[in-house]
């Protein structure tokens, strides 16, 4: 497939990298231009290009964006075809993105981000800490292999999508449309918590959508103490006690 990738950071570098391993032609971009990641492109086996470029001629975009960059893509994307699968990797943090209204009084983040998109995204990767993703993968059917949730509302995107969740080493399930992507947002028992498919279902219908804000709040104010030393063990313990 081809696929543009928006966003260089931690996620969108990870999958960059996977995927290109896979076989997937990858372009990469963020908002300071090409020049800026041409060097990180290089290593990750993609092609450095502008916003405008990572989304023409791809079968698939992949935003790996701060939650609130959202706002303003509707122009991007007002000429890429229906047919493109669009992928939000994201989450929302009040602290970083500054208060949005709509999304504290409970209207569901992808939901949110479809709107500003102006296009029907599916949600997937947004639940996985960059250390995960980076190294903890395993081949189809290997013993203890994490499960992924993906939530979307067209039936051949999210099947596209739970393909390439798969593809970074990834059991991926099908956490039902994006008005319940709530379930794998920040705060939930399904969030970074590195569970299995079976694990991840009951994570999933255990979601408390009125606790869920206060849960991640809560957790990012401890993991930012200063002096603070969490190692991804740490982080993932605490995500699975405070959450549960």
């Amino acid at each position: 497939m081809k696929i543009g990738i928006i966003g260089a950071g931690n996620i969108g570098a990870t999958l960059a990298r996977k995927l290109s391993a896979g076989g997937h032609e990858i372009k990469l971009a963020n908002s300071r231009g090409p020049d800026s990641i041409r060097d990180l492109a290089r290593d990750v086996g993609a092609t450095a290009v502008t916003r405008e470029d990572a989304v023409k001629d791809v079968d698939a975009i992949i935003l790996a964006i701060p939650f609130e960059k959202h706002r303003g893509l509707a122009s991007l994307f007002s000429q890429v075809p229906e047919r493109v699968v669009v992928i939000d990797t994201s989450n929302y943090y009040p602290f970083r993105d500054s208060a949005i209204a709509e999304v504290d009084n409970g209207k569901p983040e992808s939901v949110w981000a479809s709107e500003q998109t102006g296009r029907q995204l599916v949600k997937a990767w947004n639940a996985v800490l960059a250390a995960t993703l980076a190294d903890k993968g395993l081949p189809s059917g290997a013993p203890d292999r994490i499960a992924l949730p993906v939530a979307g509302d067209d039936a051949r995107a999210k099947a596209v999508v739970l393909k390439l969740v798969n593809e970074t080493g990834f059991d991926a399930l099908d956490a039902g449309p994006l008005s319940e992507s709530w379930r794998q947002q920040p705060g939930t028992p399904a969030y970074c918590t590195e569970l299995d498919t079976e694990e991840l279902k009951k994570a999933l219908s255990f979601a408390d959508a009125a606790r869920a804000p206060k849960n991640r709040d809560d957790l990012i104010k401890e993991f930012m103490t200063p002096g603070a030393n969490f190692t991804h063990e740490d982080v993932i313990a605490r995500n699975r006690e405070v959450t549960a």
